[in-house]
C-alpha cells in the first residue's frame, strides 16, 4: 500500500482528474514564443499528437493488492494510448534487492525517463540517486524517496487528507447527534501511511465535539484481516454510530463480518476507492455509505509527466515552464450523490 509525504512537505494539490488528463501536459521550450502566452495563461493545451518519441521504465512492486494491481493497469493502459511511448515495465517484486536489480537493468538500458513505486522508499533511495546522476529523470510514484534529489518530481495520494476527509465527513453526518461514538479499522500499524491516516481523522474529529473516537483495531489490508478484526470490534462494541475503515479490500471482510453480525445500526465509511465499494454505495443496501479514494489513476499521471519530461514539455494552466516538483492528489469523498462520476476509476 502507499507511503507519502505529510501533507506540510506537500502542498501543491492537484484533482485526480485534472492531474490524469494527458491534455494538460504542453510544450514548453524556451526558444519558443509558446512561452510568452504560457506566462499569461493562455498556452494552447497540447493534444496527443504524436511527438517525440520517449521510452519509459517503469518498476513498481509485487501487484498483491487491488489498488497495486490498479496501478499496474492504469500504467499501462495509459502508455498505449501514446504511439510516441514506449514502456518497459519490470516484473513487480517486493523484495527490495530485486527491484534495485530490475532498476539499475532500466538505466542501463538508457531508457528515457523513469517511472518507479518502491516497494520501500528508503531502501531505493540509492537507485533512483543513480539514475539522476545517469541523466535518466525519475517520476516517484507515491512512495517517496528519503532524498529529494533521487527524483525530479514526486507524485501520489495525501494519506493524512484521506483520513480528514473520512472524519469530516462522519462529524457532518453525525453533527446533530448527541455523544455520537465512531470506530476506526486502520490498515497496518507499522506501516507510516496508517500513521498519517489516523492522524487525519482524528484531527478532523477534533472539529466534533459531539463525536468520540471509543476504539480502534488495526487489520492488514486483507479480506481475512478485515473480517478478524472487524468482528472483534463488533463483540466489544455493542453500539456505535459510524466505522471508518481504511481501505477497500479489507472493507469486503469486515462487510462479511458486519453482515453475520446482523448489525446495520451505523454507518461506515471506506477507503482507496474500490468498484466493489463504489457498487455497494450506489446499490444503497448496505452500511457503507461513502468511499474516500487514494486513486491509483496517479500512475496513469506518472505516465503523463515521464512523457512530459522526456519531450521537454510543462503542465498547461501554470505560468512555470518546467513541471512541479510535487504533485499530492486530492482524496475525494465518493457518495451516493456523485458516484457514478467515480465508478470509471473503481478498481477490482
Amino acid at each position: 500500500m502507499p507511503h507519502t509525504p505529510s501533507p506540510s512537505r506537500r502542498g501543491l494539490l492537484f484533482g485526480t482528474a485534472a492531474v490524469s488528463a494527458g491534455a494538460l501536459l504542453t510544450a514548453c521550450t524556451s526558444n519558443e514564443p509558446k512561452n510568452q502566452e504560457r506566462a499569461t495563461g493562455n498556452a494552447p493545451v497540447a493534444d496527443d499528437k504524436p511527438g517525440k518519441a520517449v521510452t519509459i521504465g517503469f518498476a513498481g512492486p509485487q501487484a498483491d493488492h487491488g489498488w497495486l494491481n490498479a496501478i499496474n493497469q492504469n500504467a499501462r493502459s495509459r502508455a498505449e494510448k501514446y504511439s510516441d511511448v514506449t514502456l518497459e515495465i519490470t516484473e513487480g517484486s517486493n523484495d527490495t534487492a530485486a527491484q534495485i536489480g530490475q532498476v539499475q537493468t532500466l538505466i542501463n538500458k538508457k531508457v528515457d525517463v523513469l517511472v518507479i513505486l518502491p516497494a520501500d522508499g528508503k531502501a531505493l533511495t540509492q537507485v533512483g540517486l543513480q539514475a539522476m546522476k545517469a541523466g535518466i529523470p525519475v517520476v516517484n510514484l507515491d512512495r517517496v524517496f528519503a532524498s529529494p534529489q533521487a527524483y525530479r518530481c514526486w507524485i501520489g495520494g495525501d494519506n493524512y487528507g484521506m483520513g480528514l476527509n473520512a472524519g469530516n465527513y462522519i462529524g457532518e453526518r453525525l453533527r446533530d447527534k448527541p455523544n455520537a461514538t465512531v470506530v476506526e479499522l486502520a490498515g497496518l500499524d507499522n506501516l507510516e501511511l496508517t500513521k498519517q491516516r489516523t492522524q487525519g481523522f482524528d484531527d478532523a474529529l477534533k472539529n466534533y465535539p459531539n463525536v468520540r473516537k471509543v476504539a480502534r483495531q488495526a487489520a492488514d489490508f486483507t479480506v481475512e484481516s478485515g473480517q478478524a478484526k472487524m468482528a472483534q470490534l463488533l463483540q466489544a462494541q455493542s453500539k456505535f454510530d459510524a466505522l471508518w475503515n481504511h481501505d477497500d479490500d479489507q472493507g469486503v471482510g469486515a462487510l462479511r463480518a458486519i453482515a453475520q453480525a446482523g448489525r446495520d445500526d451505523f454507518l461506515m465509511v471506506g477507503g482507496a476507492g474500490a468498484k466493489s465499494a463504489m457498487d455497494a454505495i450506489k446499490a444503497d443496501n448496505s452500511v457503507l455509505k461513502a468511499t474516500v479514494l487514494y486513486p491509483p489513476t496517479m500512475a496513469a499521471s506518472a505516465i503523463d509527466l515521464a512523457r512530459a519530461l522526456g519531450q521537454g514539455k510543462g503542465v498547461s494552466g501554470m505560468a512555470e515552464l518546467e513541471i512541479p516538483a510535487s504533485l499530492t492528489l486530492y482524496s475525494a469523498v465518493v457518495t451516493k450523490d456523485n458516484v457514478d462520476e467515480y465508478l470509471p476509476t473503481g478498481f477490482n
